[in-house]
């Protein structure tokens, strides 16, 4: 995978595309219908692939959580919400409503979480931080925080591994070019870690300490710059955006008609009202007999 920096979503300014991609998110989970989202989320995985550099396999693991949410959003839905017209699917028969409805969830929870990957995956941790102390005002003793926890939790994947090679070389019973797995070296290993990563803490927090943090105005090594190209994308960004909703409300699929509130109540009163038809014509038809 190329370096974040050195793709067009990279080089966005971190502060500009999280505050683009929270709009839009937001303008998300205003729709309703599946397709808008649908259209919307194909479009950043092409952004994704194309402007990020993402390799497919990464897009494709990254959308399994997001995947299982809207699955379940989906079933729930079809499952608990029986208004509108049968639908077979296959041996099963369930209501547009609950269909129409989870498949909209659905589809927005995919979007949203695409969203999130162009924060995510093509953004440098260091340059986000740095940005938003810069342009979002951030504090600067929230800022320093966040990058000493990134920090630990970096160097917590090679912490493990130089733990557990040590209990491997430590332990007689091994065999050769494997580790133990009993669940008291486990047990032990995560200890060692959180340990390890507590005197990490606290070194860190003398160092910052020590190095005067929070006693004035600092300056940055690395700053990151604010242009016009920045500006320009958040304007084409959110102009597909708009072009996507105006483009399902002319083809009169953003604004539903699915009564979300007592879907079978339709059914029941125009049964109801048919009773009541024919208990009248019947009583008429009884009184002219008579």
């Amino acid at each position: 995978m190329s370096a974040p920096h050195s793709t067009p979503l990279g080089r966005w300014n971190p502060t500009v595309k999280l505050a683009t991609v929270l709009v839009v998110s937001t303008g998300a989970l205003l729709v309703t219908d599946p397709y808008t989202p649908a259209i919307g989320w194909v479009l950043t995985v092409v952004a994704l692939l194309i402007a990020g550099r993402v390799p497919v396999r990464t897009l494709a693991l990254a959308h399994v959580p997001f995947l299982v949410f809207a699955t379940s959003l989906l079933v729930v839905n079809v499952a608990t919400r029986p208004g509108g017209d049968p639908v077979d699917l296959g041996p099963v028969t369930v209501g547009s409503d609950g269909l129409t409805i989870g498949t909209g969830l659905a589809v927005r929870t995919l979007l949203v979480g695409a969203l999130s990957l162009t924060v995510a995956v093509t953004t440098d941790p260091v340059r986000l931080m740095t940005s938003l102390h810069q342009h979002g005002r951030l504090p600067l003793t929230w800022t320093y925080a966040v990058l000493a926890a990134h920090r630990l939790l970096v160097e917590l994947p090679d912490a493990w591994h130089t733990i557990r090679c040590a209990q491997a070389v430590r332990d007689p019973r091994r065999r050769p070019g494997t580790l133990p797995r009993s669940p008291r070296a486990l047990g032990s290993a995560a200890f060692a870690l959180l340990v390890g990563a507590v005197r990490r803490s606290e070194r860190l927090t003398v160092a910052l300490e020590s190095r005067g943090l929070g006693s004035g105005p600092r300056t940055t090594a690395r700053p990151v710059p604010l242009g016009v190209p920045d500006v320009v994308a958040v304007v084409v960004v959110l102009a597909v955006a708009a072009a996507v909703v105006v483009v399902g409300v002319r083809g009169g699929r953003v604004l539903s008609r699915i009564h979300i509130s007592a879907p079978t109540r339709p059914r029941r009163s125009a049964y109801a009202v048919f009773c009541v038809k024919q208990n009248r014509g019947g009583g008429g038809g009884g009184g002219g007999g008579g």
